[in-house]
């Protein structure tokens, strides 16, 4: 079944317990803070089944079935470049760069689709549930999301030396399934339908069982269930002053599991710490190309914004500004260059689909989320102070100020007042607004900190491959065990 908006917006009418600024949420597809990304969530939908865009938004899978094309498994590189369409066509359609809309965080279940043999071979109970609940989201065209961490609470301690609750932890098992306590932070979770929870990168203690080592498909429906979300920045200020903000907050989330059922069938794995690691270890071999790539389409937000505030003061023939610019183009560049080398040399999977790279994915994403904030820094520079000192867009209209405004806004007959107070008001809001700043901290943490993303690096690498060329190269003997044959 492909959804219409209409019917995601029912399914998150389901009397979910939802807070936001110390007010109860009746109906999270009304509420102001969450309207503008259920919106475009629903738009998604109705994309799939637009005349314009069907093609783009829906394959026809492996089982002969026309489901969403960024919730198909990827069995070829053919299967990713549809990917890149689809998620491209949808930023295009609004204008932003959107993270969490469920073909991002649909990659752990591949992930998970690749190591049931592995997860079988620790524990045999739960595997056989992954499959399942990979065509149940494909077949009911769920918006999925992802719950990773905790509020951890001590990070020098163990969870069993603290409060239990800062980890979430099972508590006991009943003849219908696991009861769960504790909670997770993730974006969009009050208005998505369910969520993969796993374990945080964490010590969970050193027996082999730990209630912390647990995972399953979460419903957001169930009982004992609360949302608790951070203030939103929509409505904060005008539309005209903050395009980006009221359009693309989306809301992040604490999730209580105040004695939450899990049944069964949703329970992935159980009480396993070495089912646990091989899932953190595993977690993002799919999921980091979607997120590298809406990384791309921001780097682009950055170049377009800065070569607009350049040229329409004419500094754009200069040779320092066209190195910056030139800056600005690498680091995009190198995105790309990722993104599109991830695929071409990509590998077959434990599981027989088309995994990307892992060494170059990686390896991209710790570029676009480490060397960010250097370019919102140099973006920034030539954009110039005036996207921290112009006034709103009220004033340019009030007829009292208006005059003088259009006096020292106009630059020529090409770049009048009003458009230059746009192009401010949309710099303003991409690097330096309350939005700008929790946009940059997510990059950089939303798939893991940046340690964990420089160890995903280091683990992907063929380190082997630079040692054995030195090792030849230099005539070391065969006694250093680093004369290894390099594949050509």
């Amino acid at each position: 079944m492909l959804r219409t908006g209409a019917q995601y917006r029912d399914s998150i009418r389901d009397g979910r317990r939802v807070w936001i600024n110390g007010e109860r949420v009746s109906d999270v597809t009304a509420h102001p803070a969450f309207r503008p990304l259920v919106d475009i969530r629903a738009r998604i939908y109705d994309m799939q089944h637009d005349p314009a865009t069907r093609d783009v938004m829906v394959t026809r899978d492996a089982r002969g079935r026309d489901v969403a094309t960024g919730l198909a498994l990827p069995y070829a590189k053919a299967d990713w470049h549809a990917k890149r369409r689809a998620v491209d066509t949808m930023m295009d359609e609004f204008g932003g760069v959107v993270s969490r809309l469920g073909d991002e965080t649909i990659g752990e279940m591949w992930s998970l689709h690749d190591g049931a043999k592995v997860l079988t071979s620790i524990d045999t109970h739960f595997a056989g549930n992954i499959q399942p609940h990979i065509d149940r989201i494909l077949d009911q065209d769920l918006f999925h999301v992802s719950a990773n961490t905790d509020p951890k609470g001590d990070r020098s301690k163990r969870p069993q030396e603290q409060d239990p609750d800062m980890l979430l932890h099972v508590v006991r098992e009943t003849d219908a399934g696991i009861i769960v306590r504790g909670a997770k932070y993730e974006t969009a979770a009050a208005y998505a339908n369910q969520a993969f929870v796993k374990p945080t990168i964490a010590n969970w203690g050193d027996a082999k069982l730990s209630e912390y080592a647990v995972g399953f498909i979460s419903n957001f429906s169930a009982p004992n269930m609360k949302f608790i979300c951070r203030g939103g920045f929509a409505g904060k200020g005008s539309p005209e002053d903050y395009p980006l903000s009221n359009r693309f907050d989306e809301i992040d989330t604490l999730v209580i599991y105040d004695d939450v059922l899990v049944p069964w069938e949703n329970v992935l794995f159980n009480r396993h710490t070495a089912a646990a690691a091989f899932i953190r270890s595993t977690l993002h071999r799919y999921a980091a190309f979607p997120f590298l790539q809406r990384i791309l389409r921001f780097a682009d937000l950055l170049i377009g914004t800065a070569l607009l505030n350049v040229r329409q003061t004419g500094l754009d023939k200069q040779p320092a500004v066209q190195e910056k610019l030139v800056q600005l183009a690498r680091y995009r560049e190198g995105i790309e260059a990722h993104l599109i080398a991830s695929v071409e040399a990509a590998q077959e999977s434990p599981g027989g689909l088309c995994m990307p790279n892992q060494s170059l994915l990686y390896t991209g994403r710790l570029l676009g989320c480490g060397e960010m904030h250097n370019a919102v820094h140099i973006a920034r520079e030539l954009c110039g102070g005036q996207i921290c000192v112009t006034p709103g867009a009220a004033d340019f209209a009030n007829p009292e100020t208006a005059d003088w405004l259009n006096k020292f806004y106009s630059v020529n007959e090409n770049w009048q007042a009003e458009d230059r107070r746009k192009l401010l008001a949309y710099a303003r809001d991409l690097m330096n607004s309350d939005y700008a700043g929790h946009r940059l901290t997510f990059h950089l943490f939303a798939q893991s900190p940046p340690y964990a993303q420089a160890g995903a690096v280091y683990r992907n690498f063929d380190w082997d491959r630079s040692a054995g060329i030195v090792a030849r190269a230099a005539g070391l003997s065969e006694a250093t065990g680093e004369r290894k044959e390099v594949a050509a």
